[in-house]
This record gives structure tokens, C-alpha cells and sequence, in this order.
């Protein structure tokens, strides 16, 4: 991973619809950033899911701030200003980047297909790195990095079988480098 520059690196901005809705707040008071992986084909099943209303009374849907690719191509869905339903009771202090893999996709619950085998590309985990060190440098609190699997931990019922129970959330997953990662950017992990 490259330690890069001091220039932000090429963000395509792409505004979900409803972004005019979430909740603005000022940029001091995000302290963390969320990695998920996205546990969907490609990038435009992640626009797909993006854009679906989920909470009719704000007329909002789940998405991320920022997309990174699998070729590295950084998009930003929702400006760090805005409030994004990307982690149950951190949106708040946080801001979430999405990794275009694969997952568990698509039988997220089966207990039969809980394994994440597919790799994160360098030019993703590079562009990831950019991302995150821009980030540092134009978000004057964020100090914290945290997996969505560090802080949601919640367990569900599997889809196949309701006597077992499946982790609700496991990305980034177990090939995600982390051990690489901090030491390419200055944030600590936070778990709970």
C-alpha cells in the first residue's frame, strides 16, 4: 500500500437523491470511519441498493459515503456533512467507505455460505489508503477506523436453518489487510 500524497486523490461525485434530506453536522465532530465491503456483485448493484428508500417517514435509504472500486475508481454517494445510515448507532460521529467484494453474496444468512473468499485488489486497497489519508488530513477529528463487524455484532437467525444463528455483519471479513493498512495510515482501530 502506498503512503501517498498530499493531494486528495480523484473522488467522482455522485449524489444519491435524497442526499438533501439526511441530517447535515459539522465535520469536528466525526471521530471514526467505517470499512464495510459492499456483499454485492458490482458497483452498480451497490448504486441499486443505495438509492431504495428503507425509511419512508425521511424518505432516506442505507449507503455509504464513499465506493471504491475493485480498480481502485473512488465515488462519493454522500458528502462527509451529511449524516448516511451506514452502521446501526454510529452514523452519528462516523463516515463509512464501501469496498466493491463480493461477500456472502447472495445468501447472506445461509450458515452454509458465511465464507468472504474474495480478495481485496491492490488497486483498491491503495486507493482505499488514499482515501483514508485524505480523509485524515480534511477531517480535524477523525482519529478512529473500525470494521463494520467491530460494532455491529449483532447475531440473526440463518436463512436455512432458524435454529442457528449467523453474524449479521461481517465485513470487511477476514482478507481484509488490516495489519497493512494501519501501517499505511495514521488512525487507530476501534473496537467494541
Amino acid at each position: 500500500m502506498s503512503h501517498g500524497s498530499a493531494t486528495a486523490p480523484p473522488i467522482a461525485s455522485q449524489p444519491l437523491a435524497y442526499v438533501a434530506r439526511l441530517p447535515s453536522r459539522p465535520l469536528t465532530d466525526i471521530d471514526l470511519v467505517v470499512i464495510h465491503c459492499t456483499e454485492l456483485p458490482d458497483l452498480a448493484a451497490a448504486r441499486q441498493y443505495g438509492e431504495r428508500v428503507l425509511y419512508p417517514e425521511a424518505g432516506t435509504g442505507a449507503s455509504g459515503h464513499w465506493y471504491v472500486d475493485r480498480d481502485g475508481a473512488i465515488v462519493e454517494y454522500v458528502p462527509a456533512e451529511r449524516i448516511a445510515h451506514h452502521v446501526r448507532g454510529w452514523n452519528h460521529r462516523s463516515v463509512g467507505i464501501e469496498l466493491v467484494n463480493r461477500g456472502r453474496f447472495p445468501h447472506w444468512y445461509d450458515s452454509r455460505h458465511q465464507a468472504m473468499e474474495e480478495p481485496y485488489p491492490a488497486a483498491q486497497l491503495d486507493a482505499l489508503a488514499e482515501l483514508l489519508l485524505h480523509l485524515r488530513r480534511s477531517l480535524p477529528a477523525l482519529r478512529l477506523i473500525a470494521g463494520h463487524e467491530d460494532l455491529d455484532t449483532e447475531r440473526v437467525a440463518a436463512s436455512d436453518d432458524p435454529t442457528l444463528d449467523v453474524a449479521r455483519k461481517c465485513d470487511p471479513g477476514p482478507l481484509f489487510p488490516w495489519a497493512r493498512l494501519l501501517e499505511a495510515v495514521p488512525l487507530e482501530r476501534y473496537r467494541r
